[in-house]
This record gives structure tokens, sequence and C-alpha cells, in this order.
């Protein structure tokens, strides 16, 4: 598989098949494609991870897409942003954001992380249930405005604001925080009321504009019915 990514704000994946290569996507990512590529939906992994998938509001079937003959297939991103691409490999999985997966060859493995502390996920506003990539193969990311990585040491801790963590190895620990400074920075400092903490070591991968907050930016102009 050959593959490029391209345009701003919006980037499009565009991949190269050879005869019989694979790939897999959520539902409704395809953009265009070749004649010669076929598309079927599945729940890769069986039931309980298709049902996984559900829990964790994603969709219930992935898309295949394989080449009959060299051909060519486009993804293209749902929110102004970055595609990034990942090696996975044994030893070299990703815990990602419920949103973030794109598209990856059929090697890899898409399945549900759970925090260890219920904590995390009620409040630490990356959810209860993440998602994780494991496997062999190339997998591609779709990350909300700027990637910015930091790579953190042992017992080295980096405190982030809702939404903000897009993804991070799994030698990493998240938990969540409250928001120094007392009730009335909590209150009125709009910086919410708790962080999340990731303890390294391991790279954690941050966004610059997770889609909640440009929603919540946007709304107040949204005409209501009553206006």
């Amino acid at each position: 598989m050959e593959y490029k990514i391209e345009g701003a704000p919006f980037p499009v994946l565009i991949c190269t098949l050879s005869n019989g290569e694979v790939m897999v996507t959520e539902s409704g990512a395809m953009c265009w494609m070749t004649p010669n590529i076929t598309m079927e939906a599945t729940s890769r992994g069986g039931l309980g991870k298709a049902l996984g998938r559900m829990l964790s509001h994603e969709s219930l079937f992935l898309n295949t897409f394989t080449a009959s003959g060299t051909g060519m297939v486009a993804f293209g991103s749902s929110f102004p942003g970055m595609i990034l691409p990942f090696d996975i490999e044994p030893g070299k999985e990703l815990i990602v954001q419920k949103s973030g997966f794109l598209a990856s060859e059929v090697g890899v493995e898409l399945s549900m992380f759970f925090q260890k502390k219920l904590s995390s996920g009620l409040f630490g506003g990356e959810g209860f249930i993440m998602q994780r990539l494991s496997g062999q193969g190339k997998a591609f990311l779709e990350i909300d405005g700027y990637c910015k990585t930091y790579e953190l040491g042992p017992g080295e801790k980096m405190l982030i604001d809702t939404g903000y963590l897009a993804a991070m190895e799994p030698t990493c620990a998240m938990d969540i925080k409250k928001v120094s400074g007392g009730l009335k920075t909590m209150a009125f400092g709009g910086e919410g009321l708790f962080n999340t903490e990731v303890t390294g070591p391991g790279k954690v991968y941050l966004q610059t504009s997770p889609i909640k907050t440009l929603a919540g930016a946007l709304l107040p102009y949204i005409p209501s019915k009553s206006s």
C-alpha cells in the first residue's frame, strides 16, 4: 500500500492498493475510489468487538476496501486538522480517543480500551472507553487541529485540559485531577472542573482544537427556534 496525505484544513488520505490489498475504515470515511475497489461492511472481530464499538459510540460495523488489480481509494477527515500515520506492531500499540481512528491496513486490530479508574472516564473528557490499536500494519488517525507530541519520562506528568488528549502510548497512565485554585477558579476560570493527568513513560499526542471546544464556541452564534 502506498499513500499520500493532502490538503488543509480538511486533509484527505489517498491510498494506492495493489491487487488483493485491503484497507479498513469507520463508516462514512470514504470520499472517492476507482471502480475496481470493492467495499463491504463487516463486524471484524465478531459480535463482541462490534458491540464494544457501539458502546464507545462508534459504528457497529467497519468498512473494508479490497483492490482487484491496482486501485485507489481516498478517505477524508471529518474535522479541520491533521491526518497522521502510525506504524502499529506488537509492542507498539496505541490508545486513541474514540473519534480518532480514520483508516488502517487490515492487519491492525481495533478494540475497546477501558480506563482503570472509572473516575478517569467519567470526568476526564476522553471518555471511559477509548480505542486500542494493536496488531500489525499502518494506521491513520484524525487529529482535531494541530498535533503536538511530547515524550514523557518515567513518572513525568502532564496536565491536559478536557478533550485535548488525542492519543497516547499504552505505557502511559491516565487519571483526572481537580482544577487547583479553589471554588472561584473552578466556577469562573473557564477551564472546567477537572484536568486529565497523564503519567509517563511514553508519548502523548495532544490536539489544539477538540470538536467539543469548537462546538461550544460556535453555539452562541447558532440561531435558536425562538429567535
